[in-house]
């Protein structure tokens, strides 16, 4: 075997791997749209069975003695056999009974859980998700092999970040944030959007903001699923979105993050589909997508000037008048409960209490018993309000259900790249404002699918972000851009 055919042999067999978790995640995004709800145990059985053999297929040996002979010929190779050894040194380690319970455990506690939000019953799912910690701490124990098991989770979305790293930015976050926060809530509150805005039409105008957006239905739809999400890849990278007809912004802001990470997924040098390039980088890199598609670009006063102009054609003359009113109304400051919905100055405090709450289950310092009434105090000692209802509270996020510890922090993660993004995009682009104006997103996200998107996993994840915008990430340029943009709006 010479090393140019191991390396050949390695990418065909990796190409097969990579198509059958493509319908794996398929499989998945049936459960959350369309499969019915009798189901559920059989697809997490289905489940199961999926991952026993994907995870047999990650620990071939046959790919140990690939990786030992093939030869990396140029940076896309080099980095193909990086991604491949990742994953295989990962695989090798857990058990393949731990994955296979895993997927099955995880795919049924999403209806448990959506079941008990739907009742406001905490204790119907106290009992799954000590279960699902329970497997994911076995888990990351094989994977840290003494070291901390929570970084152990945070490296599967976010490589090479642990838990001090971002504990070390939430540090510095933390200050600036609360004292924005302080200063405008101190201010004149401007009026919220108010009125009945149906069903069909909203989802048609947000099929329109994702057309304005670039998304290729082609190759992607739209559908409605309980908690917002994007899944796929390649040439099918599908997105879902959710209708609550008194606050349109809830349906249109979600497409519009989705949109961002999957029109990440659709830019994606076609020559590396079906291999480990062919994907986002990391969790953190995926959020910078979404959330500068939905903040820096969907709630500027550029595009939010067209987005009004848009709502009443489609909804008649709104309760608050003028663009810049509407700007005001879409980039309102509130505490709220939901972190989905919470504006882009409280949004990362939401992360920061998450981020402290799981590191404490997976550490076992917090008794799952014991989570909801610790998630209480610390959004009353955080955000000054008393949680009114579980929905409003630990039960109103999917991730724990599914067991995705480790994931909360790459939102914030992704915050601060999307503020680094913005800074050089908008110097790259200096008249993007003018073209959101007038709905035309191409100079921005083309900007974003020429620098970042269409290079997928080639560079580490803080190295992707420092080769778009040309310096070093960090969290200045994010608070920065709060800082300037709740000052002008709230006059302070």
């Amino acid at each position: 075997m010479t090393n140019n055919t191991a390396y050949a042999d390695l990418m065909a067999y990796q190409r097969d791997t990579e198509a059958l978790g493509k319908i794996a995640e398929r499989t998945g995004w049936d459960q959350e749209t369309m499969m019915p709800r009798g189901a559920e145990d059989q697809r997490g059985l289905e489940m199961a069975a999926m991952e026993g053999v994907m995870h047999a297929r990650r620990c071939n040996p046959q790919i140990g003695d690939w990786l030992a002979a093939a030869e990396a010929v140029d940076d896309v190779a080099k980095a193909q056999l990086y991604q491949i050894e990742r994953s295989y040194r990962r695989a090798v380690k857990v058990p393949a009974d731990l994955a296979q319970e895993l997927a099955r455990v995880t795919s049924v506690s999403q209806g448990i859980w959506a079941r008990a939000r739907a009742a406001e019953k905490v204790a119907d799912f106290l009992p799954t998700l000590a279960r699902v910690i329970d497997l994911r701490r076995q888990e990351a124990a094989a994977l840290a092999e003494g070291g901390d098991l929570y970084d152990a989770l945070i490296d599967d979305y976010e490589p090479e970040a642990t838990a001090e790293s971002l504990g070390g930015m939430f540090d510095r976050m933390r200050p600036r944030l609360v004292a924005l926060r302080g200063a405008i809530l101190g201010a004149d509150t401007p009026l919220a959007l108010q009125g009945d805005f149906p069903q069909a039409e909203q989802l048609r105008l947000a099929r329109d903001v994702a057309t304005a957006f670039g998304y290729d239905f082609s190759r992607g739809r739209i559908d409605l699923a309980v908690h917002p999400f994007s899944s796929g890849g390649g040439d099918d990278s599908r997105i879902t979105t959710r209708v609550v007809e008194s606050d349109p912004f809830n349906c249109l802001y979600s497409t519009i993050h989705e949109v961002g990470h999957s029109s990440y997924e659709l830019a994606i040098d076609r020559d590396y589909g079906m291999t480990p390039l062919g994907h986002g980088v990391s969790m953190g890199v995926h959020e910078s997508q979404s959330r500068i598609y939905e903040n820096q670009i969907g709630r500027g006063r550029a595009f939010t000037g067209w987005l009004y102009d848009q709502m009443v054609a489609r909804f008649g003359p709104l309760n608050v008048q003028g663009a810049d009113a509407f700007y005001a109304a879409v980039n309102r400051v509130h505490a709220g409960f939901i972190r989905t919905e919470a504006d882009e100055v409280h949004y990362n405090l939401h992360i920061m209490m998450r981020f402290d709450l799981e590191r404490a289950l997976i550490r076992g310092d917090l008794a799952v018993g014991d989570l909801e009434a610790a998630w209480n105090d610390r959004f009353l000692a955080d955000f000054g309000q008393v949680v009114d209802k579980p929905s409003h509270g630990v039960l109103q996020d999917v991730h724990w259900s599914v067991g995705l510890f480790g994931y909360f922090p790459t939102y914030s993660l992704g915050n601060v790249y999307a503020g680094c993004l913005n800074r050089a995009m908008r110097a790259a682009v200096p008249d993007v404002d003018g073209a959101l104006a007038r709905g035309d997103t191409s100079g921005a996200v083309g900007w974003l699918r020429e620098n970042l998107q269409r290079h997928g996993g080639l560079r580490k994840p803080a190295e992707t972000i420092a080769h778009a915008c040309g310096f070093a990430p960090s969290e200045a340029p994010l608070l920065d851009y709060l800082e300037a943009k709740f000052g002008a709006l709230y006059r302070l």
